[in-house]
């Protein structure tokens, strides 16, 4: 595992998390009780803050990353993820916020100032553009995304399910990494 500090900050997080030793966590990152990191995933909190929520998980070789402040954004973009997020395999994440309880599909980019709120799917290979904002309760899918429909009830409960799921997952593997 490479958690390292830069410009005075270093990643946060408490012994219930799992950072996988092939992932790289950097900066102004604070994890949440629970969550996980899966292998290859980059966590780069280098000139903004990155927050992930209770019982997120970010999966296999995602990028997240933050916009600085500027001239151009005298704000920057910093990245917060909210809680019982499942983030999929090779998502990009860079200066966006996602609610509580979504689920972004492998593949899919986020980009600058984008929100995706509450209770959202985000269809695998989907491209949200900056600044757009996704309205709680649907599915979103396409590049650029675009609004589906409302998420049924199986789906719905499927978005807490995962984040169970993946809480159990990195149980398992901080159990057997333990002498």
């Amino acid at each position: 595992m490479h958690v390292k500090s830069f410009d005075g900050h270093s990643p946060s997080y408490n012994n219930s998390v799992y950072i996988d030793d092939t992932a790289v966590v950097i900066g102004d990152v604070n994890l949440g009780d629970d969550v996980s990191v899966w292998p290859l995933t980059v966590i780069r909190g280098d000139i903004h803050t990155i927050t992930i929520g209770d019982r997120s998980n970010i999966q296999d070789g995602s990028v997240l990353h933050v916009t600085h402040a500027s001239s151009f954004n005298p704000n920057g973009f910093p990245l917060t993820i909210g809680s019982d997020v499942t983030i999929g395999h090779k998502v990009t994440l860079h200066g966006c916020t996602i609610g509580n309880h979504c689920l972004i599909g492998m593949g899919s980019i986020i980009m600058d100032g984008a929100v995706v709120n509450d209770r959202v799917l985000v269809g695998a290979g989907s491209i949200v553009p900056p600044g757009r904002e996704l309205e709680s309760g649907y599915l979103y899918v396409g590049s650029p995304v675009k609004r589906v429909r409302l998420i049924n009830d199986q789906e719905d409960a499927f978005l807490g399910y995962s984040a169970k799921n993946y809480v159990r997952l990195k149980n398992k593997y901080i159990n057997e990494e333990q002498p």
